[in-house]
């Protein structure tokens, strides 16, 4: 006969998929009752309407059922106020990192000195030339390589994040703690999960900084992301200024056309980085041509562009993507209307952009 000691043991590899920790660990797992081969219990989600609801009451299920149990029956209920600001205080656990001059604390152990989270800040000189495509298919690729990754999408104006990834779910709030929504292996967190009805964002520039600290400080990113990517406005305003104070360990990616006044304007981008002290990892050319359906490319936006900031900036050119739109389609389960299939021509120029990438930052780190 099944023991309750057995089912806990059994539901200690199930973790809630948000917080990536055991629903056991989280004390999730309450009024067990065993009646033969019957297993009844009660999971305690941390919110009601918890969005993963469905796949831990599977996971649940399958986990008991390979003990033995020929039946399981699920009650769900939802944590106390009390429960969740306790739950909160512990994920928001650890170290505090030292803030710059004048700035609140930072809380998240991410931005401690001993983190292991690679950061990337990826830019451009202006606005138009694909810089949250190439973030969010940087991100996916590497993921897809099995990294874990994060993306912070930092555009407050401008941002795009969650409509190229297609993401409809809001992130779930415990306490004070926020969790970050997962798409396609990747965590995001995003001011526009946060507007409503596409609304435009009326803000100046410490509101901005502010907003930065907060995907910090209140998000839980977990102690376990290689990268963390963030998508930056284009230019060298607020943002980018906050993005080199708190984060100098931080490195870059400049996006830019092959157009000679992109690639001019990319360069103030890329000086900005340098005089900071950021390591540039590389060029990216976007829409670097448009390939015809018999074969011939034709450069749209001219040639050259992303090989010459290249050269400016003493930094490679990391690669070239051409125009071409995602194969996708909106009734596909993983429909995205940004992010390419990782076996299309596109799709495997950013895999080998994503195994540089992580070539270059692991090198370094084991200097």
């Amino acid at each position: 006969m099944l023991t309750k000691e057995q089912v806990l043991e059994a539901l200690r590899d199930v973790k809630d998929p948000e917080i990536n920790r055991s629903l056991v660990e989280l004390n999730m797992i309450r009024d067990i009752r065993i009646d033969g081969e019957t297993v009844s219990l009660t999971v305690v989600l941390t919110i009601t309407g918890c969005p993963l609801k469905a796949k831990i009451e599977q996971d649940v299920i399958d986990a008991l059922k390979q003990l033995g149990a020929k039946e399981v029956r699920l009650q769900f209920g939802a944590m106390t106020d009390e429960e969740r600001a306790a739950l909160s205080a512990q994920l928001r656990g650890g170290q505090t990192p030292a803030a710059p001059a004048g700035q609140a604390p930072l809380l998240n152990p991410i931005l401690a000195k001993d983190s292991h989270t690679t950061f990337i800040a990826i830019t451009s000189g202006k606005g138009g030339v694909g810089k949250s495509t190439v973030t969010v298919n940087l991100a996916v690729s590497l993921a897809r390589m099995g990294k874990r990754v994060g993306i912070i999408d930092a555009d407050i104006y401008g941002f795009s994040v969650p409509d190229m990834m297609n993401i409809e779910q809001r992130p779930t709030v415990i306490g004070e703690t926020i969790l970050p929504v997962e798409q396609f292996g990747v965590k995001v967190m995003s001011m526009g999960f946060f507007v409503e009805d596409n609304s435009p964002v009326i803000w100046r520039g410490p509101m901005l900084g502010k907003m930065l600290r907060n995907f910090f400080t209140e998000v839980h990113w977990g102690d376990d992301l290689d990268y963390l990517l963030l998508d930056l406005p284009p230019g060298t305003g607020d943002m980018a200024l906050d993005v080199h104070t708190m984060i100098p360990q931080s490195k870059e990616i400049i996006v830019t056309t092959p157009h000679p006044t992109a690639s001019f304007v990319a360069a103030r981008a890329g000086a900005m980085a340098k005089r900071t002290g950021h390591e540039i990892l590389g060029v990216v050319e976007n829409m670097a041509w448009y390939e015809a359906k018999d074969g011939s490319k034709e450069y749209v936006f001219g040639k050259g562009g992303g090989a010459k900031l290249a050269e400016v900036l003493s930094t490679e050119l990391l690669a070239q993507i051409p125009l071409g739109q995602p194969d996708n389609h909106p009734a596909e389960p993983d429909y995205s209307p940004s992010v390419y299939r990782a076996d299309s021509p596109i799709g495997k120029l950013y895999l080998d952009m994503a195994k540089r990438v992580a070539e270059k930052c692991e090198a370094a780190i084991g200097q």
